[in-house]
């Protein structure tokens, strides 16, 4: 051979092997995240090629499929569909051919579509016999009477969201945020109806944000339903040893190190009250200086245990709730009574009225119960979980007894459930807003119901964004505790 058809030869075999090395890097290296490019038209086209499957509520499903029959482009076979979307958005998320998917539809998604790796012999065994691919189930843990009724309160309201939990073992048992929206009006892929329903949904057409998860990403000032953690913050601290011994709480209340006092609402009477006393009638001042007296560092450390600073995956991710890692004195008096830089989710809130509901033990919230194969075998189940003991057994029955009487004879008398057996305990409250508190706050109540048997099976939170509230304590009440008290009357006869 002469010397150049030797290299015509070498450079040939340089291009073939360059040509292996790349058609193994694309087919090794890169195939996954090739795999799950959002560009990669075939992800989609396989995605919606078969019937999703479903997620489930109270054994029925939320979900559905439909066949597009060429409404979209061909090569889209199916289409989501939802029942009662805009009542399940915040639990289910969407699934969209053109704008991709979020919460458990994305979560999930291995499951519904029926690509997970765990079903992987099921998908073998289908395609030896020929039988189209298919989907599992997502069963939560979702009671249907719950979250109809904190929808529809909601909805008489305008803006604001609603979580519930059962305490004794952290399932979710409700989760509704408005406004919403229906995502069954931009699940397909054409650009006329598809596009022009999602564009209209978007924040920068719509100021009220209707696709916001308001009970898992929103965090609200909490107002006065945080004295219920300064109380335990309180009680677990030593300083004080029981409900209905006088607190050392002068009136006025002067901010440590200020000069500014520390205002009550409707100048209630709280010099020296005690701790049932100050909670039933919601004294800043005298949770101002609890909270100073306990100190910040013991105060955040009880906030934590609650599940402030950390994001939640119920397995949607929940937005981290805040209590301030550096603060004065004064400040910590503010942090106390819920302003300052306090903030939280509805769920978060929650979760402390359940840890408190719970004998002091606090379980991780979660909203999936099982993961179901397309033949209805179990993949997964979920087993509840205790995450932390923010108080004490004996602290937390002296703090059901004061939020009892909140209900029975305070400020959330709206909550009361007059039935035979069932104990309610609760908190109102109200959220600053705006520069010097210039615009109208938020409504806030948490709350939990307990059984003659000693059982608790569902603790609430409210938050009503309304043009309405007033600037006191009765303005949770008001508006947002009978939505409290219809989740949990809803809760409890369910259970019979």
């Amino acid at each position: 051979m002469n010397k150049p058809l030797r290299r015509i030869a070498i450079f040939c075999g340089l291009l073939v092997l360059a040509l292996l090395i790349r058609d193994n890097w694309i087919q090794y290296v890169q195939a996954d995240s090739l795999k799950d490019d959002t560009k990669n038209r075939r992800v989609a086209i396989a995605r919606y090629a078969t019937p999703r499957g479903d997620i489930i509520v109270d054994g029925e499903p939320i979900t559905g499929s439909t066949k597009t029959n060429g409404d979209d482009f061909n090569d889209f076979a199916y289409k989501r569909t939802y029942k009662d979307g805009a009542m399940w958005a915040p639990v289910t998320g969407y699934a969209s051919q053109a704008f991709g998917a979020t919460q458990l539809e994305s979560i999930e998604d291995g499951i519904l579509t029926g690509n997970d790796d765990r079903l992987f012999f099921r998908r073998t065994l289908d395609m030896i016999t020929g039988k189209k691919q298919a989907g599992g189930n997502v069963v939560t843990t979702l009671s249907a009477a719950a979250q109809k009724a904190a929808y529809k309160g909601l909805l008489k309201q305008g803006k604001g969201a609603v979580a519930a939990i059962d305490p004794e073992t952290g399932a979710i048992l409700a989760l509704a945020s408005t406004p919403s929206y229906d995502p069954s009006t931009f699940a397909g892929n054409s650009t006329k109806v598809d596009g022009k329903a999602w564009n209209k949904l978007q924040k920068k057409n719509d100021p009220d944000n209707p696709m916001l998860n308001r009970a898992l990403r929103e965090i609200y000032p909490p107002g006065s339903t945080f004295k219920v953690v300064t109380a335990a913050a309180a009680l677990e601290h030593g300083i004080v040893d029981s409900a209905d011994e006088k607190t050392d709480s002068p009136l006025p209340y002067t901010l440590p190190d200020t000069t500014t006092e520390l205002k009550n609402e409707g100048n209630i009477p709280c010099k020296n009250a005690t701790l049932r006393e100050a909670l039933r009638v919601s004294c800043n001042t005298v949770f101002g200086k609890l909270g100073v007296d306990v100190g910040k560092e013991d105060m955040l450390e009880t906030a934590k245990k609650f599940g402030f600073n950390e994001e939640q995956f119920v397995p949607i991710r929940s937005s981290a709730s805040n209590f301030p890692e550096k603060m004065d004195r004064p400040q910590t008096a503010l942090s106390s009574i819920g302003q300052f830089e306090t903030a939280t989710t509805p769920l978060q809130m929650a979760m402390v009225a359940s840890a408190v509901a719970n004998d002091g033990t606090l379980m991780k919230p979660y909203m999936v119960d099982k993961l179901q194969a397309p033949g209805l075998d179990v993949i997964e189940q979920t087993d509840p979980e205790e995450m932390s003991e923010p108080l004490s057994e004996k602290n937390a029955q002296i703090l059901q007894s004061m939020m009892e009487t909140v209900v029975k004879e305070g400020t959330g008398t709206n909550a009361q459930i007059n039935e035979s057996g069932v104990t309610v305990g609760g908190k109102t409250g109200t959220a600053q807003r705006g520069v010097e508190n210039s615009e109208n706050p938020y409504a806030w109540f948490i709350s939990y119901a307990k059984l003659d048997d000693g059982s608790s099976p569902v603790a609430v939170a409210v938050v009503v964004e309304d043009e309405s509230a007033n600037r006191d304590d009765i303005s949770g009440g008001g508006l947002a505790a009978p939505i409290a008290r219809d989740v949990m009357k809803a809760v409890i006869d369910s259970k019979k």
